[in-house]
């Protein structure tokens, strides 16, 4: 279910929650999803900074390992699968300025996230110092995004094995 099939009386009911106590706290079902998208970004920060932050482990091998976790977080062995972001963007982003707002800034701070790790790889030696960061991690994001899209699709994780490796072992090869 996605978010315009899923009604207010539907959320009320799944978390047992009175429809009152909701409108106390959001005005909407959009100010709620901003807020639920709000804590689903905390939650991906935190998950990237401290798989990033570990500076005993090479960059690449760092952006490999984040990868590798969200596949199996997100991918289609998960229990749910798919990334707020991507679902939301394919659903919401041309419907709703305030949601295509906040997904902006959440995939641009994800973007950033990453190029610095890329940053710090090209300071090593690991990447051609010609390398872009900022170009190449734009470039992971949406490849991994449509990765994950491809394997819904698809029901197998294939499109995102393809994503690391490509990614990881022609891409980022050094």
């Amino acid at each position: 279910m996605g978010y315009a099939s899923t009604g207010i009386k539907e959320i009320l009911d799944d978390a047992d929650v009175p429809k009152g106590s909701f409108y106390h706290y959001f005005r909407s079902k959009e100010a709620f999803t901003e807020e639920v998208l709000k804590l689903y970004v905390q939650g991906e920060v935190e998950r990237c900074e401290k798989i990033f932050s570990d500076g005993s482990v090479a960059p690449l091998k760092r952006l490999r390992r984040y990868f590798e976790e969200l596949i199996r977080v997100y991918g289609q062995t998960a229990p749910v699968s798919g990334c707020l972001l991507g679902n939301l963007s394919l659903e919401m982003a041309d419907r709703s300025e305030p949601l295509q707002s906040l997904l902006h800034l959440s995939f641009a701070s994800w973007q950033t996230a990453i190029a610095r790790v890329l940053r710090e790889a090209v300071v090593r030696g690991d990447l051609l110092k010609s390398s872009k960061p900022e170009e190449l991690a734009s470039f992971l994001v949406n490849s991994y995004e449509g990765a994950l899209v491809r394997s819904k699709a698809d029901r197998s994780n294939k499109a995102l094995e393809n994503f690391l490796h490509f990614a990881f072992n022609v891409l980022l090869k050094g």
